[in-house]
């Protein structure tokens, strides 16, 4: 269940300022990864929040006001596809989550990060399997991470119509990889992912195998 229960034992071992840490979008072929941290008032009113992924959009965009009116701290940062592509997901996931906290008015004094990693940063950290859905502060960066996301997804559809963004939000559904091969590539799709990979390469310049 979703709760305070990770903050609380963190404030009883005297930490005062704890951020939770959430990305969205390392699934995707298309578009930024992008990452929220969150400091919250140990003990605030969040009724219903839980994983975005869990969450009606309605829901989620419900919450993001309120999270964003409680925090005592919020940030939220993106990696573009370039770096994506030079650094591989996993970092670059791990690099929106430390920029996001590196962007916190309030410096944080622990760390909850959703996952099984921690971030280059100098403060005791807890890394949380399933975080956004036991924690809320991790929670609450999740829902930021995601509204944001989509929200761009869907500005992004309109610079580049025909691909389906503001529906499948970059992932690899039926209708992108339609799209993808009717189209071509973007300069925002992921050239490591496979799919993108394959399109891109020109096999009408290849030369004949000889048999």
């Amino acid at each position: 269940m979703c709760g305070w229960k990770l903050e609380k034992a963190a404030f009883k071992c005297g930490f005062l300022k704890i951020a939770g840490c959430d990305e969205v979008g390392r699934g995707p072929m298309f578009g930024p990864v992008v990452a929220a941290a969150v400091i919250l008032p140990v003990g605030c009113r969040l009724t219903g929040l839980n994983d975005s992924k869990q969450l009606c959009e309605n829901k989620r965009n419900e919450l993001d006001i309120v999270i964003r009116a409680k925090a005592r701290a919020f940030a939220i940062a993106a990696i573009d596809v370039e770096t994506i592509d030079r650094i591989n997901i996993r970092r670059a996931s791990l690099l929106a989550m430390r920029t996001a906290v590196g962007q916190l008015a309030i410096q944080p004094d622990y760390l909850m990060i959703d996952g099984c990693d921690t971030v280059d940063w100098p403060c005791p950290q807890e890394s949380v399997i399933h975080g956004d859905a036991t924690s809320y502060s991790i929670a609450a960066a999740s829902v930021l991470a995601k509204v944001f996301r989509d929200r761009l997804l869907v500005e992004l559809d309109a610079v580049y119509p025909g691909y389906g963004l503001a529906r499948h939000k970059g992932y690899c559904s039926r209708e992108h990889m339609a799209a993808l091969d009717r189209l071509g590539p973007t300069p925002l799709h992921r050239k490591n992912w496979s799919p993108v990979a394959q399109t891109i390469l020109d096999f009408e310049s290849m030369p004949e195998v000889i048999q």
